[in-house]
């Protein structure tokens, strides 16, 4: 699995890219902070509910949840079923929000 560190991924922000950012989180945490993207559940990944990413298969799809955990447990799930390049948010929000603050 291919992993991103927080400040990887902030250093791609802010230089203006664009990537394919997948939130598995659950609302409440999604509420409280993120960085934006696609709001998708682990469970709903899990249980094969991903009509709103189906057409992100072959791209780059950086996955994040609270700690990278989940994250982690997503893309491994998203390989299987045939995504070729999901990105494992090292730390998830807990890092970013250390090093950054509450910057998305």
């Amino acid at each position: 699995m291919r992993t991103i560190t927080a400040e990887e991924l902030k250093a791609r922000l802010d230089k203006g890219e664009m990537p394919h950012l997948l939130d598995v989180r659950e609302d409440n945490e999604r509420a409280d902070f993120n960085i934006g993207g696609t709001h998708l559940p682990l469970g709903k990944i899990q249980t094969m509910q991903f009509d709103d990413i189906e057409d992100w298969k072959d791209d780059e799809v950086i996955v994040y949840c609270r700690s990278g955990n989940r994250s982690g447990m997503a893309s491994l799930f998203m390989e299987q079923v045939g995504f070729k390049n999901p990105v494992n948010l090292v730390g998830g929000m807990l890092d970013w929000q250390q090093k950054f603050g509450n910057k998305g």
